[in-house]
């Protein structure tokens, strides 16, 4: 309202008996208050009667929406003789002690010495000044451990120390660290994964290896991905091709192998799971060097796109498994322990994992059941080496011709 604080009592007091609810419009409240004090002038507050004090005070009130306590002290601010403005909040704190630039000096001992724990940095910033004469730790000398770390929690201080903490490797209780000790039985297999290259950003194929110990007897597979969703199908596709029952899964560390999908997996067939320990880089041998001996001189090391697999799988399958099984010898080493206690490998006698396995004592309780030796014998005199060979040779280069016209 206009020049509402120059109004007479009777105009104020017809105002108060015949208005509505009214609300002052004022943009903040240092206006409100400058309205207040001008009214309390202009009506000449202290030397009115007690009746006309009362009117204005209702007055007041009324057009504020002050409560009646509030108007009350904003009236006897006035009476002070003081001007009637708000009063400006100041928060209790307490006297900073540490500067800006002990921080930045915290800071920069934590960087050197890789934040050290809260009584250990105390020890220095106190060595700093008490041992080498530091006048710039003068202060820090005498901090407290838990106003140390309230240091730390500043954004002052964060600004200047950045800390990366490296990604920490998490413990995987699947499997257990030992070799398998076989016994001469068959079924203890050594896995790995042979990785087809990449290509401008696009990821290759990869080939599952799975090496039996005592008979090297040798499972191929392909796979786009070592994820669960494509590799689980082809590593159950692989177990079931091993002709006798499978005991041992062993592998190195890696995830694609160390994870609670192929850990179920195993568990389900009844086969125990170990993996590779640390410092023997000779758990895993086997798999490792039939991967160069087989899968790279064999497929090679060029880029295969993973949209392949399928194929490579059929041709593994096919023909190159009962290849590498029935008709490609391999050296069947023997160990002899010297003087010394090492161990020495001869390799006297070559031959094909089927004919390793036939070798065998009591050679029927391992199979799998549904397969017999007959069996096995009638699909090793299928072809000769020769012709099993070339057969698989023959696959091989129309697999590959098929990879060379789809890329061309």
């Amino acid at each position: 309202m206009k020049d509402s604080e120059k109004l007479s009592l009777e105009q104020i007091r017809a105002f108060l008996e015949a208005s509505d609810e009214v609300q002052f419009q004022a943009g903040n409240r240092r206006e409100l208050y400058a309205w207040v004090d001008g009214t309390l002038r202009q009506q000449d507050y202290g030397r009115r009667p007690r009746e006309a004090r009362g009117l204005v005070r209702r007055y007041l009130a009324k057009l504020t929406g002050l409560s009646r306590a509030q108007t009350a002290r904003l009236i006897h601010t006035y009476q002070q003789g003081q001007p009637v403005v708000p009063r400006t909040y100041r928060r209790h704190r307490f006297a900073q002690h540490y500067t800006a630039a002990d921080i930045e000096l915290l800071a920069e001992v934590d960087t050197a010495h890789e934040t050290l724990s809260g009584p250990a940095t105390r020890a220095i910033l106190q060595r700093a000044y008490h041992d080498f004469g530091d006048v710039r730790f003068q202060r820090l000398a005498w901090i407290s451990v838990a106003q140390l770390y309230r240091l730390r929690k500043t954004r002052s201080y964060r600004v200047k120390r950045v800390v990366y903490q490296p990604t920490r490797p998490t413990q995987v209780s699947i499997g257990e660290r030992r070799r398998p000790d076989p016994q001469g039985r068959p079924g203890y297999l050594r896995v790995d994964t042979v990785h087809q290259g990449d290509l401008d950003g696009v990821k290759g194929l990869y080939h599952i290896n799975a090496v039996d110990e005592v008979t090297q007897w040798q499972i191929v597979g392909a796979t786009p991905q070592v994820s669960e969703a494509w590799l689980l199908p082809v590593l159950e596709a692989m177990l079931a091709q091993f002709p006798f029952r499978i005991r041992g899964f062993h592998s190195d560390n890696g995830s694609e192998f160390l994870n609670h999908p192929v850990e179920t997996l195993l568990n389900k067939l009844l086969i125990e799971q170990t993996k590779s320990r640390p410092r023997h880089s000779n758990d895993n041998g086997l798999a490792e060097s039939k991967n160069g001996w087989v899968i790279r001189k064999h497929i090679g090391y060029g880029h295969i796109h993973s949209a392949q697999a399928e194929a490579f799988d059929h041709f593994y399958r096919q023909h190159f498994n009962p290849y590498l099984n029935f008709h490609r010898p391999c050296g069947v080493p023997e160990i002899r322990v010297l003087a010394n206690g090492e161990h020495e490998r001869r390799y006297r006698w070559y031959a094909t994992p089927w004919q390793i396995l036939r070798q065998l004592p009591d050679l029927a309780r391992h199979l799998r059941p549904g397969v017999t030796i007959e069996q096995l014998a009638a699909q090793a005199r299928q072809h000769d080496d020769l012709e099993a060979a070339q057969r698989m040779q023959e696959a091989k280069r129309k697999l590959f011709a098929g990879l060379t016209r789809k890329s061309a």
